[in-house]
């Protein structure tokens, strides 16, 4: 038997998560030149990195050579949201800290709740951990909380709700949620992954932080990586009760986020300008391409977040067909939709390019 037969089979069971094309990628297969090749795959700020973080980083590089200090960042985000810095844990990204909750909860012998067409990381999370996992069919591609609870088991011990969702956009009413919340056992953590909140207009947003007290088997997840434009470098976190972030703690790297996300976090947090002007760039440019979509006779799930989630009659030729334009979308035949594709809201320009190469694809 190979050493790689010793590997739980729980573990080898695992599909490794697909990402975005890179556009180096594609400019090797299709002989394109780089800055010919617009990406729209991958649900990154077209505007880019915030212009304060981009200075906070340059000047970090003078001590890369010191292990980081979480706690300028943690105390940052403990006063804006109002919470103990007891209750924050920071993440290399917000799928690390998703991570740190399975390993924390689930083992095998225990299950984990998730919607169908919801975040590809959440089976992974719970596979990697032995967990069984519990996929509810979705309702109008988002997800059915009724259907949730009643897939909860006695050994049931995560619960995973994307809100915005990924990849589909479609969004829970917070009133709806809480409900929800409240009909979930209490031996049940609830993770809230809301990596695309700050894309919400402002009437559907709520304080869901303040649930906390509320709730403590609730586990709130956000990022940096989308509308503060620093997905390069890494910095997401979790909110909890400090009883369980004290677990997640324990499970969690030493040094899992770097001085410069540290820093270009920290910085990010204030660049208030910026964060406006990311919001009303996504909000314009959801438009464009709804328009657009709408003139080539092309469904889309409606929704929010910073993307667009579309049916494309044989949308594996599509793609392909974009992908020799030089345009990244992103196909989601693995999401078990695979007449589906996912456009990033992108810059005016580039969403043109995108809605184009489209119409030409289509024929």
């Amino acid at each position: 038997m190979t050493l790689a037969r010793h590997s739980p089979a729980y573990i080898r069971a695992i599909s490794p998560y697909l990402p975005g094309k890179p556009i180096t990628e594609l400019a090797r297969e299709m002989g394109l030149a780089v800055d010919s090749i617009v990406k729209l795959a991958s649900n990154e700020n077209p505007l880019g990195m915030s212009p304060r973080a981009r200075v906070a980083v340059t000047a970090a590089l003078a001590g890369a050579e010191r292990y980081p200090d979480q706690f300028d960042l943690t105390k940052a985000l403990a006063e804006r949201l109002g919470v103990g810095a007891e209750c924050i844990v920071l993440g290399n990204g917000s799928n690390d800290v998703l991570d740190l909750v399975a390993r924390v909860f689930l083992a095998p012998g225990r299950s984990s709740v998730f919607s169908r067409h919801a975040f590809a990381v959440y089976p992974l999370a719970i596979m990697s951990a032995g967990g069984e996992c519990l996929e509810v069919p979705a309702k109008d591609f988002g997800h059915d909380l009724d259907a949730m609870l009643a897939a909860i088991r006695p050994d049931t011990r995560v619960l995973w709700i994307a809100n915005p969702n990924n990849p589909t956009g479609t969004f829970v009413p917070y009133a709806e949620l809480k409900r929800f919340l409240v009909a979930v056992p209490s031996d049940v953590a609830v993770v809230l992954d809301e990596a695309y909140n700050d894309y919400l207009p402002p009437s559907l947003r709520a304080d869901t932080v303040a649930w906390l007290k509320e709730f403590p088997n609730l586990v709130i997840t956000r990022t940096f990586s989308k509308i503060y434009g620093l997905a390069g470098l890494r910095v997401g976190f979790a909110l909890a009760s400090p009883e369980v972030a004290d677990l997640l703690h324990r499970v969690r790297q030493p040094f899992n986020v770097g001085n410069l996300g540290l820093a270009g976090a920290v910085a990010a947090l204030d660049d208030h300008g910026f964060l406006a002007e990311s919001f009303d760039v996504n909000r314009r440019g959801m438009e464009q391409i709804i328009a657009g979509l709408k003139r080539l006779g092309l469904a889309h799930i409606p929704g929010e977040g910073n993307f667009v989630t579309f049916r494309a009659g044989g949308a594996a030729s599509v793609n392909h067909k974009l992908l020799k334009q030089g345009v990244i979308v992103r196909p989601l035949a693995n999401y078990a939709m695979p007449e589906h594709l996912r456009v990033t809201v992108g810059l005016e320009r580039d969403n043109q390019r995108f809605l184009d190469a489209l119409a030409k694809a289509l024929g």
